[in-house]
């Protein structure tokens, strides 16, 4: 198990949420990925909906993973919505080559609002085609509030404003799987 604290970038700082942690948890099949907000009554929570993909998840509270082998260009990304709707994206390059990435099972998605901090887990399945080897991994975050605040929060934060797909977000290493 390890856990992160998410950085607010400064050109879109919040307004009442104080913190977003991410513990990641590696699984038989995939993670456990465990983000909290401190803060959560200023938080916008989309009401529930019956999971599915979707995508713009990431212009409402949403909860985001990158993955990308070490020497490949190629990347990852998944969006986790508080709504139970979800993404997964596969791009060749830095934003190119964009297509929704099959997974073999939806991720499983619940979210613990009305208390503080505001809870969202996800267990996803990554299997062996997704996760070869270690990998670089950048967890983020975008935060609407109740006021319309939106603030954008990662590991890190490249210059200029928020993109968390720039490749220096992806700044903590996910293990390689142990053997079974």
């Amino acid at each position: 198990m390890h856990c992160y604290d998410l950085k607010p970038h400064l050109a879109a700082p919040p307004k009442a949420v104080r913190a977003v942690r991410v513990e990641v948890v590696d699984t038989v099949d995939g993670l456990r990925l465990t983000y909290s907000v401190e803060g959560a009554e200023a938080l916008v929570v989309p009401s529930r909906q019956l999971p599915a993909r979707a995508d713009g998840l990431w212009q409402a509270t949403c909860f985001e993973l990158f993955l990308q082998a070490e020497g490949s260009n190629a990347y990852a990304e998944f969006n986790f919505a508080p709504s139970l709707r979800w993404a997964a994206y596969r791009f060749e390059s830095y934003r190119g080559g964009m297509s929704a990435m099959a997974l073999r099972a939806d991720p499983h998605i619940d979210s613990v609002a009305g208390g503080e901090p505001f809870v969202l887990a996800v267990d996803l399945e990554l299997g062996t085609g997704l996760r070869p080897s270690a990998m670089h991994m950048g967890l983020s975050a975008v935060i609407e509030e109740i006021d319309g605040t939106k603030s954008y929060w990662a590991l890190a934060h490249a210059p200029g404003r928020p993109d968390f797909h720039n490749r220096d977000c992806f700044i903590a290493t996910l293990p390689a799987p142990a053997d079974p």
